[in-house]
């Protein structure tokens, strides 16, 4: 059986993250919503999504194929549902395709209300839980984590923790290779996990559940507060709450990040803060570039989502419910506008575009530095996003 992950109408409510990524990379827990399906069903799986991103996500279509929702949270009993599927029956949640069982050529021509309509439709009484809006990845990253954690722990032995660190609880793992000296681990509040070659510096102070991700690095005295993920070669310090990095990613230095979502590749200087609570406590609403408008989030906590290859100087101010596209620079004194679009270089005081011949060279020496080729890949997915939002930039002033 070939499975490969499919992305519905809600891709787009997701950006600016899926900008540079299937729906199916995103991370909410320890793992992406590809890697927890991989580890369940034991082989690999791609992705069927938007047109310019196959070439870094290729669709493999096989003889018999089942289609799975990019946006589900992975689980044993799901799968085993979609086991009894027949070719061309599919399991459906209200008006939600969760999964699709076709052959190669149906696979091709999949669109998901065509295949959904002419499809026989049944349903489950499994308990699914899905992402529906960019705010679920912090908000629904504390179960995310506790449920990742069982999956990659079981059946393993924790690396011995060194008699430096003061732990309480017993849900802390570590895996081979991982150093951690001189830190306060409290995983009464959940579990912790620290992944292959990753290092916590002395001083640290950790409340889980929290997971960091392999070879990256939690910095001296950094205060980190759960359900907070640190992806694959993330370097952070300083104070943060319930967020996610994605890979590669650095806050290096003091300052507050909360109920955020960091993208890959970025960059956030010395002593960047982002608020999270409006001072009046109302509802945070949140932009939308599909919409073209600021949605509602239902939460009075939501500070950042910023997306992939961004940055932003020291002493930057972001406000509460701030969206950051893909490669932006920012830097200055006060708070920025609430959206700033895909490949602007600028502060509060007004934005520019950044060139794109500029944002590629940018991201071709911070890939040297982690001795990665920045190649045409990379390069011709940069160029689709910066001519897929080109139309967002007019808007500025």
């Amino acid at each position: 059986m070939n499975y490969i992950l499919f992305d519905d109408e809600r891709f787009h409510h997701f950006l600016p993250l899926t900008h540079t990524r299937p729906l199916g990379e995103l991370r909410c827990g320890i793992l992406t919503m590809r890697e927890r399906w991989e580890l369940i069903l034991k082989q690999s799986i791609s992705h069927k999504s938007e047109s310019y991103l196959q070439e870094k996500y290729p669709c493999n279509i096989s003889t018999d194929n089942i289609l799975i929702n990019s946006a589900i949270f992975a689980s044993k009993e799901f799968a085993e549902s979609m086991m009894d599927l027949k070719e061309g029956e599919c399991i459906v949640q209200g008006e939600t395709l969760l999964c699709i069982r076709l052959n190669e050529a149906d696979t091709i021509q999949f669109e998901v209300g065509t295949s959904k309509a002419n499809s026989t439709q049944k349903t489950i009484e499994t308990e699914i839980h899905l992402l529906r809006q960019p705010w679920d990845l912090f908000s629904m990253n504390d179960r995310a984590i506790r449920e990742d954690f069982k999956l990659l722990t079981k059946g393993k032995t924790s690396q011995a923790v060194s008699n430096t660190n003061t732990v309480l609880g017993n849900q802390l793992f570590i895996e081979e290779g991982a150093r951690v000296e001189c830190s306060m681990i409290n995983t009464n509040s959940g579990p912790v996990y620290i992944a292959r070659d990753a290092e916590v510096m002395e001083g640290c102070m950790i409340r889980g559940p929290f997971a960091l991700g392999e070879h990256g690095v939690l910095k001296m005295g950094a205060k980190i507060y759960g359900a907070t993920t640190i992806g694959e070669g993330c370097k952070v310090g300083g104070e943060v709450n319930n967020s996610i990095f994605y890979a590669n990613s650095n806050k290096a230095h003091d300052g507050f990040i909360g109920n955020a979502v960091i993208g890959e590749w970025c960059n956030l200087g010395a002593d960047t803060n982002n608020s999270n609570l409006k001072n009046n406590y109302e509802e945070v609403k949140l932009w939308n570039e599909k919409r073209k408008t600021f949605v509602k989030t239902g939460l009075q906590f939501c500070g950042l989502i910023m997306g992939d290859h961004s940055k932003c100087g020291i002493n930057t101010m972001l406000n509460t419910g701030t969206v950051i596209g893909v490669s932006c620079n920012i830097y200055g004194a006060g708070f920025p506008r609430n959206f700033i679009p895909s490949f602007s270089w600028g502060s509060a005081n007004g934005f520019m575009e950044y060139q794109l011949s500029k944002a590629t060279d940018t991201a071709s020496r911070v890939f040297a530095r982690r001795n990665l080729e920045f190649n045409d890949i990379e390069r011709s997915l940069l160029k689709a996003v910066f001519e897929n939002t080109s139309e967002q930039r007019n808007y500025q002033s």
